[in-house]
């Protein structure tokens, strides 16, 4: 357990044992339901490779101002590059999050029409392996994310590759983040306010400090600290709507440290699984009935993405 997160190993999924493949569907699904969060073992990104990018992380945001301002282009929302601290806040707020980040995106394959749809990667010039490693990273965290992606539609009496098509070549995002050590009294503002996610799953890798709260059942916060070799999973709010409130998007938020610890940074690094804009999120039939009735409108991927960074002060 991780501080009341269940935890589970991928390797029983991939394994070709369908006892332990079934055990860990149902593991998974029972976790999402009731909290949203789960912890993963065996999920292919390695000790080294998280190390190496860290570094990097630490690296970017150690740079001088007008370098990373270098590589903020407002008119992406956000959504490669570099954002400056303050810039975002959460859904229903208006004090800017106590947070600076930078965006990966991806690297589309093939001849793909969606290659026009999404910004370029902004690299950064100075730090080379930054980008190797952020890239790397992308595409490990990608990967066990399909395969978290193919238990969740067993659970949910789909075929296991539902996902596979609408994440190909998905808008995902690997988010570093980095929150400053806080100088002066933050008021209201927090390094994350509470908040629920906007795409499908997210892929947290193990994070800096302390700080990342959950918010359960019984309306209790509970500190979450991934462990040694595991990484968090989390449901979103696409996949809330499109399972119509069955997978819980659960809230969470990252909270100021205690004062003796403002001088301390934090580093983050989630990675934010999109599906292609097209896919539909309108609510699965398997998950509608007389005692669950529909509860969202029918919306794409894409236009949901779009109202969401409009609440988050990312687009206009």
């Amino acid at each position: 357990m991780v501080n009341s997160i269940p935890s589970i190993d991928l390797a029983d999924f991939i394994s070709g044992d369908a006892v332990r493949k079934a055990a860990f569907v149902n593991a998974l699904g029972e976790a999402y339901e009731n909290i949203g969060f789960v912890a993963v073992r065996s999920h292919g990104l390695s000790d080294a490779l998280s190390a190496q990018l860290y570094a990097g992380v630490k690296e970017f945001f150690n740079l001088p101002d007008e370098v990373k301002h270098k590589y903020e282009v407002k008119e992406l929302a956000g959504q490669r590059g570099y954002t400056s601290f303050g810039r975002e806040h959460a859904k229903g707020r208006t004090e800017g999050d106590l947070k600076e980040f930078w965006h990966f995106g991806q690297e589309v394959e093939g001849d793909d029409v969606v290659k026009d749809e999404y910004p370029t990667n902004i690299y950064c010039d100075e730090l080379p392996a930054f980008n190797k490693t952020g890239i790397a990273a992308y595409k490990a965290l990608e990967n066990a994310g399909k395969n978290m992606l193919r238990a969740i539609a067993i659970f949910l009496g789909l075929d296991e590759f539902y996902f596979d098509e609408k994440i190909k070549n998905g808008n995902s995002i690997l988010r570093p983040i980095h929150y400053s050590p806080i100088i002066d009294d933050p008021r209201n503002a927090v390094r994350a306010a509470e908040h629920e996610d906007i795409n499908l799953i997210t892929l947290l890798m193990g994070a800096s400090a302390e700080g990342l709260e959950v918010l359960n059942k019984k309306n209790e916060w509970v500190a979450v600290t991934a462990l040694p070799e595991q990484i968090v999973v989390n449901v979103g709010d696409m996949l809330q709507r499109l399972t119509n409130n069955r997978l819980k998007s659960t809230t969470h938020r990252v909270v100021n440290p205690p004062k003796e610890k403002w001088h301390e940074s934090r580093y983050s690094i989630p990675f934010f699984l999109h599906p292609r804009s097209e896919m539909r999120l309108d609510c699965l039939p398997e998950c509608v009935d007389a005692n669950h009735p529909k509860v969202y409108t029918d919306i794409s991927a894409g236009e949901y993405l779009d109202e969401r960074l409009v609440e988050l002060g990312l687009k206009k």
